[in-house]
């Protein structure tokens, strides 16, 4: 099958964070100077029209004051002055005397309603053009009225004195927008990075740990799962040893043995001993290699497994009738706590029989003679089963329960201090009772040794 070509760098980059983190920022800054000018645009439009008005009225006033006592005259050269400074303002003047404007172009209610001695304010057509309207009504039917053309491109005018503002808000966005990015982005570059050295193999590579909280979290993860990583890849080689160890020991013996036979140094008389030594070896390697397979198993989905309703208390008692012999021939006292009615369970009785035969080899292996080996049973208070596996031996410390079901995690601690088995008998437990959906705890048994508790769920 070919292989699939990178990504053309270009596009690499346009799908990078900091990259969209730009446009997002510059989406935001374009969409926050559009907003502004929408909403600025019409509200300068209005102050502006507010500020002519009221400049309008306000020469409207002062236009009237000045020709109140000329009115009444008729038109004189001072009159003319002032209109003239007015139309250099593009502002038409008009004179209303005894109800009638001097001259045509303002509407009619406009000059009825000075002529009646009412002020007039307002938006209106003069001479046929939309005009600002100021009318002051002054005594004897005379009046003042002011009229200025209404802008009609105000609007883009005033935008056109924002634009520098908002281009420069565009640029300070983008700017924004570029550093932004650049800061959240540094964590995950960093991160990446770090990957492609742990996948490489570096086991000592390392985040360091800055804000932002999310950046902090990611390194702390980060760092947890590097750690986990080296501990676990140095248990598994610990383990690979123990195994090793554990499959040279007997296979040693069996080869030596077939050696002697082979080159005769071993005697008919000597047959027997040596065919006995030999098969036990093989048993020994055969259940070692029983448990790696299990364990090897275990997660798989098609690992064999039938749950059934079981009575506990009947399991335990076949166990300790089968156990009993075996734990007196080597001076240990077996004794059962047993109820007398029936402790239901559901579950695999073969794996879990297992479970407690695994459990309890585990424990007559380092439980001096003298010394009790409790198997106890009980109803559990969701309704399900307990099985308890308790001894008088050397037990663990707290540093050990940490560790219990952890493959090999014992054997390499204990190996040549006590006797001890593959160190995959407590893994292969805990995942047997974790598959059947219970649990399996060990702590400090009363009677000074370990304790091993299995809790399973109940009958159905």
């Amino acid at each position: 099958m070919p292989t699939a070509l990178p990504p053309p760098r270009w596009w690499r980059v346009g799908r990078t964070l900091s990259a969209r983190a730009v446009l997002v920022s510059c989406a935001v800054a374009l969409v926050s100077v559009l907003v502004t000018a929408l909403v600025a645009g019409p509200l300068a439009v209005s102050a502006a029209q507010r500020q002519a008005r009221e400049a309008l009225a306000a020469q409207a006033r002062l236009a009237a004051e000045t020709l109140r006592p000329r009115l009444d005259r008729g038109r004189a050269a001072d009159e003319e002055r002032i209109i003239r400074q007015l139309r250099n303002q593009d502002i038409d003047a008009y004179l209303i005397r005894a109800g009638v404007a001097d001259r045509a172009g303002l509407p009619a209610r406009v000059v009825d309603q000075v002529g009646a001695g009412r002020n007039f304010s307002g938006r209106r057509t003069v001479a046929g053009v939309p005009s600002l309207v100021e009318g002051r009504a002054l005594p004897g039917g005379n009046g003042v009225v002011l009229a200025r053309r209404v802008s009609t491109g105000l609007f883009w005018t005033v935008l056109g004195s924002l634009w520098l503002p908002l281009l420069a808000g565009l640029a300070a966005g983008v700017v924004a927008g570029v550093l932004l990015a650049r800061r959240l982005a540094r964590p995950i570059r960093n991160a990446a990075v770090a990957a492609g050295r742990l996948r490489s193999g570096d086991r000592t590579v390392r985040l360091p740990v800055e804000p932002p909280q999310e950046a902090a979290d990611l390194a702390y993860a980060f760092n947890q799962l590097a750690a986990a990583l080296a501990g676990s890849e140095g248990r598994q080689r610990e383990f690979l040893l123990s195994v090793s160890h554990e499959l040279r020991t007997p296979l040693t013996a069996i080869r030596g043995y077939a050696e002697a036979i082979a080159d005769g140094v071993v005697g008919p008389e000597g047959a027997q001993r040596a065919g006995q030594t030999m098969l036990a070896e093989a048993e020994h390697l055969d259940r070692l290699v029983s448990d790696l397979l299990a364990l090897a198993r275990l997660e798989a989905v098609d690992f064999p497994l039938e749950p059934i309703p079981v009575d506990l208390a009947r399991l335990v008692a076949d166990a300790a009738e089968t156990w009993g012999a075996r734990c007196a021939g080597v001076g240990v006292q077996l004794r059962t706590e047993v109820p007398d009615r029936p402790v239901p369970a559901y579950t695999d009785p073969g794996r879990i029989r297992q479970v407690v035969d695994g459990l309890l080899e585990n424990a007559l292996r380092v439980v001096p003679p003298g010394a009790p080996v409790v198997l106890a049973v009980a109803v559990a208070p969701d309704g399900g089963g307990v099985i308890e596996v308790r001894d008088g031996g050397p037990g663990f410390t707290d540093d050990d329960l940490a560790v219990v079901f952890e493959r090999g995690a014992l054997h390499q601690r204990y190996r040549g201090v006590r006797k001890v088995g593959s160190g995959l008998g407590l893994a292969l437990a805990a995942g047997l009772v974790r598959r059947l959906g219970g649990r399996i705890d060990a702590g400090h048994a009363p009677e000074g040794g370990a304790r091993f508790t299995v809790w399973l769920p109940p009958a159905r």
